[in-house]
């Protein structure tokens, strides 16, 4: 047995069987076969290598019409790099002698290769690097397939392994088969962790040596409450997480009970409680939960899960559906929060260094107008069937905000001079995620319409943490002190100018952090759905009066910890059925 830890992302406990996807051959994971199976590998290597010479042969042959002999060489070049026995035989020797899989063997050797010639002076060899990580990917197609057909092929009981998932693998999971998933890189609130909750599937990420220490098809349990693996549990291990699992659906029954009662305190200050979507079937969850709504509708996901980029069809169908699906009740869509992502990193033509502190969200938007210009263009066609409201994401000055809106105003002309309906009292809004803003928040509450804070960015750029790196992810905490004390001004800020302001970070939706948040004085809050009916028990069993003395007590602590450990300790005498089972946080 053996115990890892890592960053629970999305709650819940599976137990189950382990499936490695590998997609990079220099970190493929290290498969140890039983001694009868070592021929069968073998045998899967030489299939792979007939494959890729054929295949080879084939792409010469049409190479040679297009481009001419020469410039066509260069697959013969590769074909009989894979006929040579000095580069095949290590290959052989290694599945032999330490009982690894096929892909592993096929990795480790030409990846040592890769890097030999990297590391030679002369030019001619380093420009060979290509031609090996080529050969490399054409093998690892052949022994493993694609991801995404691997993916289609999973057994029942998969609690998926990867060196780190993309926000559409994640999205694309059979849920009658993938019960879980893990991952070596990732933080809190990457792209792809957001999936999982809003999927609802246990996960943990940032696991870092998972894959390195993991075998298919072995026996494993997630504990998506508290960031734990255990490969190869032991019968003790399975029984004692079996009653957990028993435990933890004794609870969501409970919670049920919860769903048509108001989201009220104890003193009677109501609370509302609205969603967090990345698709929009799921505001039909979120209601079916008991939430009010939809705080937060993250457009971006129509372009991260898709092979091309959407149209404005796509975009007027998915926002039509959520207005269906809500019957009037409140919805906010955000407009595309893209470029700090590999979306649009592999399609630049010269990607960032540092994309979080690039050309991203609304920046990316002001410069691709057209396309941001779609979008709105849907969302205001939407608008005419129902009450929407548009937020921007990432803004960091009066400047970007004022030329955003004037878009807006722009295609509403547009869509005048067309003919077309929209609803010409849609309100406009923003996020509040640097601190510049939260700095400004007096002037800015004077120009939109509502403000939403998003704790996962307003954290990082606060801390200067990086909060999709695993290596430092003890560092990201949004109970730091000068978060608390921007969240704060924000609320005073927009309280004095009477403009609505929620929380839609990926924090509000931790019991501990949803009770600092009413005491600081939002009355909004906006969470992943499955996280509704734990808040709602939460607030029907505390008083604002509560809420403010335990903001109080935080913002006189000058470091996260002392204010971490002090939500938490307060939230468990609360309630404590909310934290049951979680022990080890």
């Amino acid at each position: 047995m053996q115990i890892l830890k890592g960053i629970a992302v999305s709650p819940g406990i599976a137990i189950g069987t382990v499936a490695l996807l590998g997609d990079n051959h220099r970190r493929l994971p290290r498969r140890i076969v039983p001694e009868a199976a070592v021929a069968d590998e073998q045998a899967r290597l030489n299939e792979a290598i007939a494959l890729s010479i054929a295949e080879l042969s084939s792409v010469h042959a049409r190479a040679k019409q297009e481009m001419g002999d020469e410039a066509a060489k260069i697959f013969l070049f590769h074909a009989g790099m894979l006929r040579d026995k000095s580069l095949i035989t290590p290959m052989h020797r290694m599945i032999e002698s330490e009982r690894v899989g096929a892909e592993f063997a096929v990795g480790q050797v030409l990846g040592q290769l890769a890097d030999k010639f990297r590391a030679a002076p002369d030019s001619a060899f380093t420009t060979k690097v290509n031609d090996i990580d080529d050969l490399a990917t054409r093998l690892l197609n052949h022994l493993l397939g694609r991801a995404e057909n691997r993916l289609a092929k999973l057994p029942a009981g998969t609690i998926l392994l990867a060196r780190d998932l993309t926000p559409s693998q994640a999205a694309s999971f059979d849920r009658s088969k993938v019960i879980g998933f893990a991952t070596d890189l990732g933080g809190r609130t990457g792209h792809t962790a957001i999936v999982a909750r809003a999927l609802g599937i246990p996960a943990v990420v940032g696991c870092r040596t998972l894959t390195g220490a993991a075998s298919d098809g072995a026996p494993i349990i997630l504990d998506g409450d508290r960031g734990i693996i255990i490969l190869n549990p032991d019968q003790e291990r399975l029984e004692e997480y079996q009653g957990l699992i028993k435990q933890r659906e004794t609870f969501q029954l409970s919670l049920g009970e919860l769903r048509d009662l108001p989201s009220v305190t104890s003193d009677g200050e109501k609370i509302e409680l609205v969603g967090n979507i990345e698709f929009a079937d799921e505001a039909s969850h979120v209601l079916e939960l008991g939430g009010e709504g939809v705080g937060l509708y993250r457009t971006e996901f129509l372009y991260l899960t898709g092979k091309a980029e959407p149209s404005e069809e796509d975009h007027y169908r998915s926002y039509l559906r959520c207005v269906e699906i809500m019957k009037g009740k409140p919805l906010t869509i955000r407009t595309m929060d893209l470029g700090a992502d590999k979306y649009t990193q592999e399609r630049a033509e010269l990607p960032e260094r540092n994309p979080f502190l690039g050309c991203r969200s609304i920046r990316y938007c002001l410069k691709n107008q057209p396309m941001f210009k779609r979008q709105l263009r849907a969302l205001l066609r939407a608008s005419a069937k129902g009450p929407i409201k548009i937020m921007f994401p990432l803004i960091t000055s009066t400047g970007e905000f004022r030329q955003a809106k004037y878009l807006v105003n722009d295609v509403m002309e547009d869509l005048d001079e067309e003919g077309i309906k929209f609803d010409r009292n849609l309100k406009v809004g923003m996020m509040v995620e640097v601190p510049s803003v939260a700095i400004m928040a007096d002037t800015f509450a004077r120009e939109v319409d509502f403000f939403s804070i998003g704790t996962n960015d307003l954290t990082q750029y606060t801390l200067a943490v990086d909060r999709t790196n695993e290596a430092i992810a003890s560092m990201y905490n949004p109970a730091h002190p000068a978060v608390i004390r921007l969240i704060r001004d924000v609320a005073r800020a927009a309280r004095r100018h009477d403009t609505p302001v929620s929380c839609c970070g990926e924090a509000a939706g931790d019991p501990e952090y949803a009770l600092l948040l009413v005491g600081l004085g939002l009355r909004t809050l906006s969470v992943s759905a499955g996280s509704i009916p734990q808040l709602k028990r939460l607030i029907r069993s505390v008083s604002l009066k509560q809420c403010e003395q335990i903001a109080r007590q935080a913002l006189s602590f000058d470091s996260e910890t002392q204010v971490s450990s002090y939500l938490r300790d307060r939230a468990r005498k609360i309630v404590p059925e909310l934290f049951d089972g979680r022990t080890g946080e």
